[in-house]
């Protein structure tokens, strides 16, 4: 089963129309806009939180291995 050809686009349009109304499709085309916005929203901010999250780990183990460094290199002197 493929995509729906141009006839079928009609008939599905023509479906809605009815279903709906005139008055409605704008209104349930912006909210389903709104929605799309909002998700990407979240999903953009859920990677900047873990790519945060990724940084801190990375700075604390710089920090543990730079202490780790400097401890075996007084037990050396």
């Amino acid at each position: 089963m493929g995509m729906p050809g141009g006839m079928e686009w009609v008939l599905i349009a023509l479906v809605i129309l009815l279903l709906f109304g005139g008055k409605k499709i704008p209104e349930l085309a912006k909210g389903l806009g709104s929605g799309i916005k909002n998700f990407k929203k979240a999903v953009k901010e859920d990677d900047d939180e873990v790519a945060t999250a990724d940084k801190k780990e990375e700075i604390e183990k710089k920090a543990e291995t730079t202490t780790t460094e400097k401890k075996e290199e007084s037990k050396t002197v």
